[in-house]
């Protein structure tokens, strides 16, 4: 129907790793997921979020769309962002901001705001399935997913709170500080505008001067440790 949020097809994550998990002793099992690596500019940002056991048996609706945050529209991704902040056991948000980024690259500073996310959790868990990456220090037991967002129901509520708040950020933060690149509606993802704006403007302090095309218009100002640590662009 016209003006209807459409969610796109595929098949819904599941229990199967928080069940596991739990079947090796774990008591309280945190999905652990991020957005905001490949963008421009902008912070990544990490969740992690502990779910309780009892939504497994539920038919509650918003539940059809806990999935990959890229396979839910916006309207979709607050309503069930609102729900898991109001049901979780517990949850937790952390960034890394693109000084960071630059001087560390954007793998260890992904591993950063998981490591933000985690300490944020109240209780704390004793089993963590994190989205394709492994945190080494971390000293909990931990399963390594790829495609986590699309197979674990922990790891796809923390792919869409993070989707959630990184939006937000980029709208109601960043592009209030800096309107004239776009970043209300780009969220700092590379669209043909944003590339055009940071030519017409040249980078602000929210741009990741390690990426391309952003280092190959300040070269050779920014130093070569940083062009190397950008890792994606």
């Amino acid at each position: 129907m016209p003006g209807r949020s459409k969610i796109q097809p595929g098949k819904l994550p599941g229990w199967d790793f928080e069940i596991t998990a739990e079947s090796a002793g774990a008591t309280l099992v945190a999905g652990i997921d991020e957005v905001g690596r490949g963008p421009l500019a902008g912070p990544v940002v990490a969740a992690a979020v502990i779910l309780p056991a009892d939504l497994r048996g539920s038919r509650q609706k918003w539940l059809k769309d806990l999935r990959d945050s890229k396979q839910v529209p916006e309207d979709r991704r607050e309503h069930v962002s609102e729900q898991i902040y109001q049901l979780a056991v517990a949850l937790g948000i952390g960034a890394a901001s693109p000084t960071e980024i630059d001087m560390i690259g954007i793998v260890a500073a992904t591993r950063r705001a998981m490591y933000r996310a985690i300490e944020c959790l109240d209780p704390q868990p004793d089993h963590l399935l994190i989205d394709a990456l492994e945190l080494p220090g971390v000293p909990l037991p931990q399963t390594s997913i790829i495609k986590g967002d699309a197979r674990s129901r922990s790891i796809a509520a923390a792919s869409i709170v993070a989707k959630v708040t990184r939006d937000r950020l980029m709208r109601d933060v960043i592009h209030e500080r800096f309107p004239d690149y776009g970043f209300a509606g780009h969220k700092g993802y590379g669209s043909k505008a944003h590339i055009d704006a940071i030519r017409q403007f040249g980078p602000c302090s929210a741009h990741r001067m390690s990426f391309a095309p952003i280092r190959d218009l300040i070269q050779p100002v920014i130093p070569a440790r940083l062009r190397r640590a950008g890792g994606v662009g």
